[in-house]
């Protein structure tokens, strides 16, 4: 996508690929988020889900705000 579009204008991808690339980065990101920690907590892991929703806040907070 174009770093600094025009007031009023809406970027483009440049290409299929990245668009697709970009899409099942998304989908897997959610995936991650939504669903591991919710069966790990269906079969007895809240110990190991505190960890990981912990280190997901602790690493995954600073590296979006670094993306924005």
């Amino acid at each position: 996508m174009d770093q600094h579009p025009a007031s009023g204008s809406r970027g483009e991808w440049r290409s299929r690929v990245g668009f697709v690339l970009a899409a099942a980065g998304s989908a897997i990101g959610l995936g991650n988020i939504w669903r591991f920690p919710a069966e790990t907590a269906r079969n007895g892991g809240a110990a190991f889900l505190m960890v990981y929703l912990a280190a997901v806040v602790l690493v995954g907070l600073p590296v979006m705000l670094a993306e924005l």
